[in-house]
């Protein structure tokens, strides 16, 4: 049975014993029609020496073609993807033979005309290219009718190398059902010319005219080197024209060589934010973290995760990941060793407000770097449920911090939000403090008063005399909505969109500022580097963006009209929230640094005794589950909070 199974011929096989064939005629019939076409296809005209010099000589001059043809691999490609590379062997092979049979017809065989082996060389040349590149020729015209599917008619935007590249790897794909028919490019030296035998037709002001004259299905925008907002700028137009789009995602992939039709991904709704990514020095960060042990809390979430990647990839002498969630720390822990086989790495299971838990991870691990990304974030859900957002974001938050203080960390970075800027919610409110926080850490360490956090020992078991004063630096990086994040609004229009609708908006006017996980996190890495205490990062977030003409645009580019194929309903604020999110308080200044998109809100003044005093007020009244007065006393600590109902 085993040797039936291993002499089975295969089809490929059976598909070269008759391309042999196929090669064996038609070099008999070229050198026939070489000795026709001398005596000008007068067959009487023949010399009878000729005719028998041909008849003796040619099955083995075929035959030695064959052999050699086989040694030079010619059986063995694919022809449906024959190429430039296999036509040059192909030429090269048959010019071989053309030498050799030149020269032994001169040599050892009664002359023959010379016109006869140039002649029959030409011919068994294109006999040769025709039966390997025929099928290929085939497919192109009429193999991507397959199942009666008509090809997709694609505009290809980018007229430079990497639109170049597209064009031939969509083309010459005999499996892709798609068809470059036109180009846009704005460069005006190109427009009128022509890339592949395709039309640079226009500029993009021509993108709507010629999507209607070319009957385009599909958009491939192919200019990975273009700015964020002629990105955007351009997707926008397209988007109007109703097909489907997809783009390159960027210039790492033409450095990269990985420029493909592969490559291509559909247009996602970060690419019509149009702000530039932000640029970090990653030279400063990899300083920073390299052979360092970094901590991270919630390092299951969105933010926490991204943390954990973006450090992975600086080279940490170790990373302790923890989370209250093990599925998140689970699946996160099965990526960073699939990616990263060398990464020493902890994941521990825990909550940040469990003191003694707290204590043993920093006491076992003793982290130089800690960032504190652990903490409610549903606003709407923190309305209902108060007193475990100030118990989970505030007094996690100062146990933490002071965990840091009491073993010596270097560096603690809170992640904070824009929520926490004249907050209307207690989600915001929470984050304030929880900056307040840490601010006051900064300042008792400054000024060598560390002694004041007795007062806090009851409720927090803060003990001065194990606090390492002068040593840790405090500082909080606050940053707007996250695409893609838990909670966040797109996956919830995702969702919607996928049910058929309704998209539901709270209000037509209502704005936020966005940026994507990974930017958000370079951010925080960044400050981290930055940091002398005490600060609070922010990112220019560029413009602000209306979340009704964001959930229009996901419905779009999810291939449905808006307010006809979804409904958009407008359902009014919800608890907590407003129209717009600011990013700096008034009184906090504004100053730049080494990055052009990150700025420093200057340290408040906080009279640390009153605020420990209320501090201690708060978490009585948290933990007593009294949510009114959990209310009026964050009222009471953060000035510039203002309920809404």
């Amino acid at each position: 049975m085993g040797t039936t199974k291993n002499l089975k011929i295969r089809h490929w096989q059976v598909y070269s014993l008759l391309l042999m064939a196929y090669d064996f005629i038609s070099i008999v019939i070229s050198h026939f029609l070489a000795l026709l076409l001398r005596f000008d296809f007068h067959y009487d005209k023949i010399g009878v020496n000729y005719l028998a010099i041909y008849k003796e000589t040619i099955v083995f001059y075929a035959l030695a073609c064959i052999i050699f043809y086989y040694l030079m691999r010619m059986y063995r490609s694919i022809w449906r993807f024959a190429s430039y590379s296999d036509l040059i062997r192909t030429i090269t092979t048959t010019s071989i033979c053309f030498v050799v049979h030149f020269a032994v017809l001169r040599v050892f065989v009664y002359r023959m005309p010379n016109s006869y082996a140039v002649l029959g060389f030409m011919f068994q040349t294109a006999f040769a290219v025709f039966g390997r590149f025929a099928y290929r020729l085939y497919l192109l015209l009429f193999g991507n009718k397959k199942a009666g599917i008509i090809r997709k008619r694609v505009m290809l935007i980018g007229a430079g190398d990497a639109g170049t590249t597209i064009i031939k790897d969509v083309n010459n794909n005999p499996d892709s059902y798609s068809k470059v028919v036109c180009i846009i490019d704005d460069n005006p030296n190109k427009i009128g010319r022509y890339i592949e035998g395709i039309p640079v037709v226009g500029g993009r002001d021509t993108i709507m005219k010629n999507c209607r004259k070319y009957e385009i299905n599909e958009i491939y925008f192919a200019i990975p080197s273009s700015t964020n907002k002629t990105k955007r700028d351009i997707l926008n137009i397209c988007r109007e024209t109703g097909c489907e789009i997809k783009v390159l995602p960027g210039i790492q992939q033409l450095v990269n060589g990985d420029v493909s039709l592969s490559a291509m991904k559909k247009v996602q709704i970060e690419d019509l934010l149009g702000r530039d990514t932000i640029k970090v020095n990653d030279e400063e960060i990899f300083d920073y973290i390299a052979n360092k042990t970094v901590l991270v809390t919630g390092g299951g979430g969105s933010i926490g995760s991204e943390l954990c990647r973006q450090i992975a990839a600086h080279n940490p002498k170790l990373l302790v990941i923890f989370d209250i969630y093990e599925n998140n720390a689970y699946d996160l822990e099965q990526e960073l060793k699939r990616k990263y086989p060398k990464l020493n790495y902890r994941v521990l299971i825990g909550s940040v407000r469990d003191s003694k838990r707290i204590d043993n991870v920093f006491a076992t691990y003793q982290p130089d770097i800690v960032y504190h990304a652990a903490a409610h974030k549903h606003v709407p859900l923190m309305e209902g449920s108060p007193c475990e957002s100030i118990k989970n974001n505030v007094i996690g938050t100062f146990k933490t911090a002071y965990a840091a203080m009491k073993y010596g960390a270097k560096r603690f970075v809170l992640i904070s939000t824009d929520k926490a800027v004249n907050p209307t919610n207690i989600m915001g409110a929470s984050k304030r403090l929880c900056e307040m926080t840490i601010q006051v850490m900064e300042k008792l360490k400054r000024n060598g008063t560390v002694h004041k956090l007795d007062l806090l020992e009851d409720c927090f078991g803060a003990k001065s005399s194990e606090a390492i004063a002068g040593k840790t630096e405090f500082v909080a990086v606050r940053f707007g909505n996250v695409l893609g994040s838990n909670g966040s609004v797109i996956p919830l229009f995702r969702k919607q969109i996928e049910n058929g609708g309704p998209v539901t908006v709270t209000h037509p006017d209502i704005i936020r500022y966005f940026m994507t996980i990974p930017e958000a996190v370079s951010l925080v890495l960044q400050a981290g580097a930055y940091a002398k205490g005490g600060e609070i990062f922010i990112l220019d977030m560029g413009e602000p963006v209306r979340i009704d003409t964001l959930a229009r645009n996901l419905i779009t580019l999810s291939g449905f009209r808006p307010d006809e194929d979804i409904k958009i309903v407008y359902t009014g604020l919800r608890p907590g929230e407003k129209l717009y999110e600011e990013k700096l308080m008034a009184e906090e200044g504004n100053i730049k640094t080494d990055n052009d998109l990150i700025f420093v809100g200057k340290p408040l003044e906080i009279d640390e005794d009153k605020y420990l005093r209320e501090l201690k007020e708060l978490y009585d009244v948290a933990m007593d589950n009294d949510d009114e007065k959990v209310y009026d006393k964050v009222a009471e600590i953060v000035t510039t909070y203002r309920k809404e109902n």
